[in-house]
């Protein structure tokens, strides 16, 4: 009995061993302790006596160069400082609306984001101060860039010219005219915003500035129906206006102007209208870009022939009477005689 109670013993003490052998052993868990997180995600309780509006201003003028194209910045997330809380009404420089002579309200970040664009005049072509004589720079512009939606478009749809941009009849054609029929379509050439919406009886009769994102404007004269309004955001390609034969224009066509600061520039340097193509994404202002500018702004003389008066002569030359007697100090009353010389400009 002894003996049994022996055997049992050791079987017991070798099963045990052997069931330890097989055993699993099991890691052991750690639990983590969770980060602390900051509950306060109010955006209104934030300082923002904190915050640099001068500089937040410069860096925004800089990192928002996609307002030429240059950069891929999203103009969406840079309206305010906390852009990423959309519960948050905080102001920022760029986050305003400008107010234009009509009373308009312009909200277009590109628009306000520059001092350029910020320049504003719905009854004057060129508004800005720039002096070609002091222009030594070279100014590469990006016209269109799919990446950020924008395209560019002919402003007809056939484009025949008429009459080249350059030197005619004792004064300038500052541009380039091209065929159409009365009532034709006519389209902004970039995205843009719509500056100028006016009538000029002794020039470009119903006409239409656009300013574009890409720091150019261009014009489009002797139209016979508006179909924008000043301060009216368009995009390249809309209809902003229909052809016609209106202002000083012996048959119908559309007068087709490219200005860079208020300054001319020669359409057909952009645009290929044989062809109907634009030339190339990129275009250089260069001071030879302003030669004829310059050339224009030199003093002009005329010598009196027989049968002419101020009024005449004022109509060659494209200025006002006043501005002959002024420079010659002489009255509307003076007599010319023939052979007369007449500084005009």
């Amino acid at each position: 009995m002894k003996l049994k109670s022996l055997w049992l013993l050791v079987f017991l003490i070798l099963g045990i061993g052997n069931y330890s052998t097989y055993a699993q052993n099991f890691p052991k868990i750690i639990k983590k302790s969770k980060p602390q997180t900051n509950t306060n995600i109010n955006p209104l309780s934030r300082d923002l006596r904190l915050f640099d509006s001068g500089k937040y201003l410069q860096n925004l003028s800089r990192e928002t160069d996609s307002l030429l194209y240059k950069d891929y910045v999203n103009i969406n997330r840079r309206l305010s400082i906390v852009a990423e809380d959309t519960l948050s009404l905080v102001w920022a420089p760029t986050n305003q609306l400008v107010q234009v002579s009509e009373q308009i309200l312009i909200d277009s970040i590109w628009v306000t984001a520059f001092e350029y664009y910020s320049s504003w005049d719905s009854k004057k072509i060129n508004i800005y101060d720039f002096n070609p004589k002091d222009f030594k720079d070279t100014v590469q512009i990006k016209l269109f860039d799919p990446f950020f939606g924008t395209d560019w478009k002919l402003p007809l749809d056939e484009t025949r010219i008429t009459s080249e941009f350059g030197f005619r009849r004792y004064r300038w054609h500052h541009g380039t005219d091209l065929k159409l029929i009365t009532g034709q379509n006519v389209y902004t050439v970039f995205d843009g915003i719509v500056r100028i919406r006016s009538y000029d009886r002794n020039g470009y009769g119903y006409y239409i500035v656009v300013r574009h994102k890409n720091g150019l404007e261009t014009l489009y004269g002797h139209l016979s129906k508006f179909l924008v309004e000043v301060g009216q955001e368009v995009k390249s390609g809309e209809i902003i206006g229909l052809g016609g034969n209106t202002g000083r224009s012996t048959g119908s066509h559309l007068h087709f102007e490219i200005r860079y600061q208020g300054l001319s520039i020669n359409p057909t340097e952009i645009f290929d209208f044989n062809v109907g193509r634009i030339k190339s994404q990129l275009y250089n202002i260069t001071s030879s870009s302003f030669d004829h500018v310059i050339k224009a702004q030199e003093s002009v003389y005329h010598r009196v022939r027989s049968g002419e008066n101020l009024s005449i002569i004022a109509r060659k030359y494209g200025v006002r009477v006043s501005t002959i007697t002024r420079l010659n100090n002489i009255s509307t009353n003076s007599v010319l005689r023939v052979g007369q010389r007449l500084r005009i400009r």
